[in-house]
């Protein structure tokens, strides 16, 4: 089922550029919030991109692997929000969790969307998942709408997340649970180690940095949820851990990629980097992948909130 997920995928992502996706989508924004969504749209770039090597990485994503310390608190008929669902990997499993809750998934970008209509179609969630275009720090959402808020690797690409997150606490009811996972980039850590690949680092925070987010957001989550107003938090640590071939070889070659074809181009376009270093960074990804002591971890910082 994996493989025809990815197969739509890069199907979609190869289509001809299309409109807003929901199936049932929801009442649009007050023009107070499309202001902000706009004044907030034009001060962050999001640094990944949508192209077809990160949507593609994205839809290895499951809520096991994702959101394991909030599926305890998931149970059949709430209603859920996953805010910036991205190819709705995620989101579908969560739906399964909570049916026959509402569920709503939002992100503010046509190929996402078209991307998470498509993995909702392989799962026979069309008909359970309204996919809604919308802001982050203007959800075209009515108060106290869901008993779940969700957000993973989205706060990183905010400007201002503390908003996103009061956002995010005001379509939440009481007693309600906000629930936000974001990456440490500086915590990363790799063997073997290719001098590029700590170049890639440095641009990849430069570049995510210029564009408006902050690449370091899992360290910041706690800090950024109190000031939002959601003081009542559990703040936990978690990884991802890739040390098999399989895993090697498409972790390092889906970060090969995205030197060349997402955040590259724009880390050149900032003058951070050059097309030559570019392919270093590149061949360094394809390098580590090569290897057969490769290993490299991701850690997270993940935060679950009571409204």
């Amino acid at each position: 089922m994996k493989h025809l997920i990815l197969r739509r995928l890069l199907l979609v992502t190869f289509s001809a550029e299309t409109g807003p996706t929901p199936a049932r989508m929801l009442p649009t924004m007050s023009d107070a919030q499309s202001n902000r969504s706009t004044q907030n749209s034009r001060r962050t770039r999001y640094t990944h991109g949508h192209s077809p090597a990160v949507l593609a990485s994205h839809a290895h994503r499951t809520a096991a692997d994702s959101a394991a310390r909030l599926l305890p608190r998931l149970r059949p008929g709430l209603d859920l929000l996953d805010v910036g669902c991205g190819p709705a990997t995620i989101t579908a499993d969560l739906a399964e969790a909570v049916a026959p809750g509402r569920v709503v998934a939002l992100d503010g970008a046509p190929a996402a969307l078209e991307a998470a209509r498509a993995t909702l179609e392989a799962r026979g969630l069309a008909n359970a998942v309204e996919l809604v275009g919308g802001d982050a720090c203007a959800l075209p959402l009515a108060d106290a709408s869901f008993d779940v808020v969700h957000a993973h690797q989205v706060l990183q690409h905010v400007t201002d997340p503390v908003a996103a997150l009061r956002e995010m606490r005001r379509v939440t009811r009481p007693g309600g649970t906000v629930a936000a996972r974001d990456s440490v980039y500086s915590a990363k850590a790799w063997y073997p180690q290719p001098p590029a690949l700590e170049r890639w680092r440095r641009v990849y925070m430069a570049t995510a940095r210029a564009n408006g987010g902050e690449p370091d957001a899992g360290s910041r989550l706690l800090s950024w949820f109190r000031a939002a107003g959601l003081g009542e938090a559990e703040a936990s640590a978690s990884t991802w851990c890739y040390a098999t071939p399989e895993l090697r070889a498409w972790w390092g070659g889906t970060w090969a990629e995205r030197c060349r074809s997402s955040f590259g181009p724009q880390a050149v376009e900032l003058g951070l980097t050059s097309p030559a270093e570019l392919e270093e960074m590149a061949g360094a990804w394809q390098e580590w992948a090569e290897a057969d002591d490769g290993w490299f971890v991701v850690v997270h910082g993940e935060i679950l909130a009571r409204r």
